[in-house]
C-alpha cells in the first residue's frame, strides 16, 4: 500500500476506519469527533461550551497536517465570521466565543490572543504553499501585517517582542510576557516567508525570553520586563508553560540557539529522573507546588526528553501516555479534556513523524514530503 493511501485510510480521513487505536491519527479522528460540532467550532466543554482562537488555530495546523481542506476551510470560515467579524484582514480574532450573561452567543472576550494569531498566520502561509492556493497566502500575509503593528512593541534595552494580545500587556516601562506564545520555528518560518516584517527580530529575542522565564530550570508561564531590572518570572509554570517545553523540543537539530533553549529547561529532565509524573505546577524558584499534571504533559514533553536524548525518561512518559487512553471514545485522560488531547496530538503528531519543522520553520508533513 502507498505511504498516502495508508495515511488516507486514518489520520488524513476523520472518517476514516484504519488509525491505529492510541496513534496521532487515531487521536485526530476521536478529536473531531468529541470537540468539534458541524458548524467547524471547536468547543471546550470545561469553559461553558465557549470556543477560543487558540482552539480553532491549533484546529486548523492539525487540518492541514491532515490534509484535510474542507474541514481546514471550515475552521477558517468559522473563525473569520465569528472571531474577526467577518474579516480577518481588517480584525484580529477575538480570544473567546460563548454564551454570554444574557444567555447569548457570541464574543465573550473581544481582546486577542497573540499566540493564536500567529498560529492562524503561520498556517495559513504553509497552507497556501502546501495547497497551492493563493488566497490562503494573501489572507495569511494581511494577518500577519496586522499582528505587527498590533501585537509587537518595541522594548527599550531589550528588542521587539510579541505582546500576548492588543491590551493589557504593557504599562509605563512594564511588559508582560508570555514565553509559550513563541514558539520558535513559527517566527522563523514567518520570516522566511515574510522577511520585511519583525518576525526575525522577535526570533532573535526568544532565546533570552525562555531563558529569562526560567531562572531555575522551570518556565514560567509569564515573564514581565522591568526597565534597568530585565527578565523576572511573573508566576508559577503550568499550563502555558509546558508548551514551552514542546516548542523547544520540535525545534530541528540545526536550529540556531536551539540547545541553549534546551539547555534553559534542564531543570524538568532532572525533576523527571527522580519522579515518575511531570508536575502540573512549579514556583519559579524552582518548588513544586502541584506534583501530578494530567496526561498532556506527558505528551509534550515527549519531543523535549527526544531532543535532550533522554530515550528511557521519554519512554517513561510514553507509557504513562498510552496507560491512560480511553478505548470507548479514542481520547485520553479521564475525563478527557479538549488542552490535553491538543497537547496529545502535538506530542504524537511530532513522534510519528506526521509533521515536523526544518531548521528555517517550514513545515513539512508526511503526505507533502519535503516539497
Amino acid at each position: 500500500m502507498r505511504l498516502e493511501s495508508a495515511i488516507n485510510a486514518g489520520y488524513l480521513d476523520p472518517d476514516g476506519i484504519n488509525a491505529t487505536e492510541g496513534s496521532c491519527e487515531f487521536v485526530w479522528k476521536s478529536y473531531t469527533a468529541a470537540f468539534m460540532d458541524n458548524q467547524i467550532r471547536v468547543i471546550d466543554h470545561d469553559a461553558g461550551d465557549r470556543t477560543t482562537s487558540e482552539g480553532q488555530a491549533y484546529a486548523m495546523f492539525f487540518a492541514l497536517v491532515a490534509n484535510d481542506r474542507p474541514r481546514f476551510d471550515g475552521l477558517l470560515r468559522w473563525t473569520e465570521v465569528n472571531l474577526a467579524s467577518g474579516d480577518l484582514t481588517s480584525h484580529l480574532p477575538a480570544w473567546a466565543w460563548g454564551k454570554g450573561p444574557n444567555n447569548k452567543w457570541g464574543t465573550i472576550d473581544s481582546n486577542s490572543a497573540s499566540d493564536a494569531d500567529v498560529w492562524i498566520a503561520y498556517t495559513l502561509l504553509q497552507a497556501g504553499s502546501a495547497w497551492k492556493e493563493p488566497h490562503y497566502t494573501w489572507l495569511g500575509t494581511a494577518l500577519a501585517k496586522r499582528i505587527a503593528t498590533e501585537e509587537t512593541a518595541q522594548i527599550p534595552g531589550f528588542g521587539t517582542v510579541l505582546l500576548p494580545g492588543v491590551s493589557g500587556f504593557h504599562n509605563g516601562d512594564t511588559y508582560r510576557l508570555n514565553a509559550s506564545y513563541v514558539p520558535l520555528q513559527l517566527f522563523l518560518g514567518l520570516g522566511r516567508e515574510l522577511p520585511d516584517g519583525p518576525w526575525h527580530q522577535i526570533a532573535e529575542q526568544i532565546p533570552a525570553m525562555v531563558q529569562g522565564s526560567s531562572p531555575n530550570g522551570f518556565a514560567s508561564d509569564w515573564v514581565e520586563f522591568k526597565s534597568g531590572k530585565g527578565l523576572i518570572p511573573a508566576s508559577p509554570g503550568s499550563y502555558d508553560a509546558i508548551r514551552v517545553y514542546l516548542w523547544a523540543g520540535m525545534l530541528d537539530s540545526g536550529t540556531g540557539e536551539r540547545d541553549s533553549i534546551l539547555k534553559a529547561l534542564s531543570g524538568m529532565a532532572r525533576y523527571l529522573h527522580t519522579n515518575a509524573v511531570p508536575p502540573a505546577k512549579v514556583k519559579p524558584e524552582g518548588g513544586v507546588e502541584d506534583p501530578k499534571s494530567p496526561v498532556g504533559f506527558s505528551a509534550a514533553l515527549a519531543p523535549y526528553l527526544s531532543a535532550l536524548g533522554e530515550k528511557n525518561l521519554e519512554s517513561e512518559q510514553m507509557s504513562r501516555v498510552q496507560s491512560e487512553i480511553n478505548s470507548k471514545n479514542g481520547l485520553y485522560g479521564n475525563p478527557a479534556r479538549y488542552y490535553d488531547q491538543n497537547l496529545l496530538l502535538f506530542g504524537l503528531g511530532w513522534k510519528s513523524r506526521q509533521f515536523w519543522f526544518d531548521s528555517q520553520g517550514h513545515l513539512i508533513t508526511t503526505w507533502q514530503g519535503s516539497h
